[in-house]
């Protein structure tokens, strides 16, 4: 077939920072690629094409979501590719260091480049022995490599090596060979901000630094040290995606629930989960709930702060989209919903209950206390107020008590901020303002000037 540049179709995943990819192969059908779960995406945009998935291709073994590999195997009698080495538990083909795919007219070859995981690949795709572009997963991507610690501490060094040979090997593909990575920008499992998702092995010859070092210990030193936290919940992905999730067979709902109920789950252990906007739970929200409010970002805090194994209720506004609630949880495994709140705050005052409000300041408000930053490490050394007290908000479920009192609570915009004013609310924190805005905006309001570096700021 004549491969244009509309048979790719990036599926792009804002909150997790990933990017699946439908390739329509000419003849109604098509090849998915690390796609998750949640298929709404991808199903319409191969209804607009009139395709039906015909395989369904996972680079590794994902750890921040879980693949729609298997659903798209039961829907649609996908054939499953991936590598050998992985050992699934469900019926796929197992493809080894150089296999090929004939997809009908276009060809799938499996290149292994461990580093991310153990068992990952690469997938080069052909035109007869033209190599159009290589799905490079978490190995090569733009401008960087994606994390090797996710095995554990005492293997990254070790990955990081292998991940020094697999994107030496990737860089011997042609200079116009396009580069279709899945981890990205925002992604917990690589490391650098940037707005590009796909690029070519020439352009990463130019311009990634990872590339550039003069050896493999400089590129272990470099890879290693960009490093951040990673939500909890990674760590127990992989082997759901090695086992296969369980094929849902209908959309998942989120029932009504009456305040009584609520109050009743939460006596029981559920937790309640509020994801109105940062405004609306500062407004007033149930004593106890945590505010994550709904957003690209949603399942990665979800994930990050609290357990699988609890089951959850929710507090969502009249206008917000039930069904993203669902698809975000499920898409990383979170399945105990128990339902949201009929009604909202309305019956739940309505029901004799009270509520606890958050004071929201703008920056010219918010002087005069601690200034705690709940951003990432990254962010924080890239510009902070000066004298802040730095908690990262995935730390702050086991630091809580060493956060002080009466502080104002900052990140980017808010919506952090408020997930972390709610948590410190739980361990029984007091007088707690969240900085509507960001460090920016307070050292314009105060006169101040952002601080720089990575002096400890920890409480």
């Amino acid at each position: 077939m004549g491969f244009a540049d509309d048979h790719l179709i990036p599926l792009v995943d804002e909150g997790l920072g990933n990017s699946a990819y439908l390739v329509d192969l000419g003849d109604g059908r098509a090849l998915a690629v690390d796609v998750s779960r949640d298929l709404r995406t991808l199903r319409a945009a191969a209804a607009r094409r009139g395709l039906t998935v015909a395989y369904a291709a996972d680079t590794h073994l994902h750890a921040d979501f879980l693949s729609g590999a298997v659903q798209l195997g039961h829907d649609t009698g996908a054939t499953i590719l991936a590598s050998a080495a992985g050992h699934r538990g469900f019926d796929h083909r197992g493809l080894a260091d150089g296999d090929e795919v004939d997809l009908g007219g276009l060809t799938m070859r499996a290149l292994a480049t461990p580093g991310h995981t153990d068992e990952h690949l690469s997938f080069l795709l052909l035109d007869d022995a033209r190599e159009l572009g290589v799905f490079t997963g978490g190995s090569l991507i733009v401008n960087s490599a994606a994390r090797t610690d996710l095995l554990g501490a005492e293997r990254t060094e070790e990955l990081a090596r292998a991940q020094y040979r697999s994107l030496k090997r990737l860089t011997e593909l042609p200079d116009a060979t396009a580069v279709w990575p899945t981890h990205g920008a925002g992604s917990f499992c690589s490391a650098p901000p940037g707005t590009e998702r796909t690029t070519t092995i020439g352009a990463q010859k130019q311009a990634n630094p990872l590339l550039a070092a003069p050896d493999e210990d400089t590129f272990v030193a470099q890879l290693t040290a960009s490093l951040g936290t990673y939500p909890a919940y990674f760590d127990q992905l992989g082997e759901i995606n090695r086992r296969g999730p369980a094929v849902l067979t209908g959309q998942p709902l989120l029932p009504s629930l009456s305040a009584p109920q609520v109050r009743a789950l939460m006596a029981d252990g559920a937790h309640v989960v509020d994801v109105r906007p940062a405004a609306d739970y500062a407004a007033g929200h149930i004593p106890g709930s945590l505010s994550i409010p709904l957003r690209g970002q949603f399942a990665t805090w979800l994930g990050w702060l609290l357990p699988d194994t609890a089951p959850l209720a929710f507090v969502a506004g009249d206008d917000q989209d039930l069904s993203e609630i669902v698809w975000q949880s499920y898409k990383i495994g979170y399945e105990r919903l128990v339902g949201r709140l009929a009604g909202g705050m309305t019956a739940w005052l309505a029901d004799g209950n009270t509520q606890t409000t958050t004071a929201f300041l703008t920056a010219d408000r918010a002087g005069g206390r601690p200034y705690v930053d709940v951003r990432q490490e990254s962010e924080f050394t890239a510009g902070h107020v000066p004298g802040a007290v730095h908690i990262e908000l995935g730390a702050l479920t086991g630091t809580a008590a060493d956060a002080p009192t009466g502080p104002v609570v900052a990140c980017g915009h808010g919506e952090r901020a408020m997930t972390a004013a709610s948590l410190l609310e739980r361990a029984g924190h007091t007088d707690i303002a969240v900085l509507d805005g960001g460090p920016a905006d307070y050292t314009a309001a105060h006169g101040q000037q952002l601080a720089q570096g990575t002096e400890d700021t920890r409480p």
